[in-house]
């Protein structure tokens, strides 16, 4: 080196990268979307109850889901409001809840799921009470069509 130069410095002109990367999350939310379309047919909605079989005709697709009270075979309530409702309820727990949901949308719809199995009577109770105690006119029993 002479003496009249000076060391050459070089400035680093990269500057950081301040962007994220998206690519794997990206893979990760298809995995997912795969995982819960795989899935989402296989989960099913309701109580189980085997439904008296006569020939009526079927709900409109275009109808507003109604409430569902589902009586099983052992004669325990359930209430179904357009989701799955897996925990029994006491038979005033289940009026309370309807008369709620009425409250907020008083052009809903109620159907009775009964078993076929279930005493008539539990039926008629649960008819009873909606009518009197829920001040609903008009309840609907679900059936499955004959075969």
């Amino acid at each position: 080196m002479a003496a009249n130069q000076q060391p050459i410095i070089r400035k680093n002109k990269r500057k950081p990268v301040c962007e994220i990367n998206v690519v794997p999350y990206i893979d990760v939310m298809l995995v997912l979307l795969v995982i819960f379309m795989i899935t989402a047919p296989l989960i099913t909605a309701g109580v189980k109850v085997d439904l008296p079989q006569v020939s009526a005709e079927p709900m409109s697709a275009d109808a507003e889901p109604p409430l569902i009270a589902s009586i099983d075979q052992s004669g325990n309530y359930y209430l179904s409001v357009g989701d799955t409702s897996d925990e029994a309820l006491e038979l005033h727990e289940l009026i309370e809840l309807v008369i709620a949901h009425r409250q907020i949308n008083p052009q809903a719809e109620i159907m009775i799921n009964g078993d076929r199995n279930v005493a008539f009577d539990k039926v008629v109770q649960l008819m009873n009470l909606l009518q009197n105690d829920a001040g609903i006119e008009s309840v609907g029993i679900m059936t499955d069509p004959e075969s």
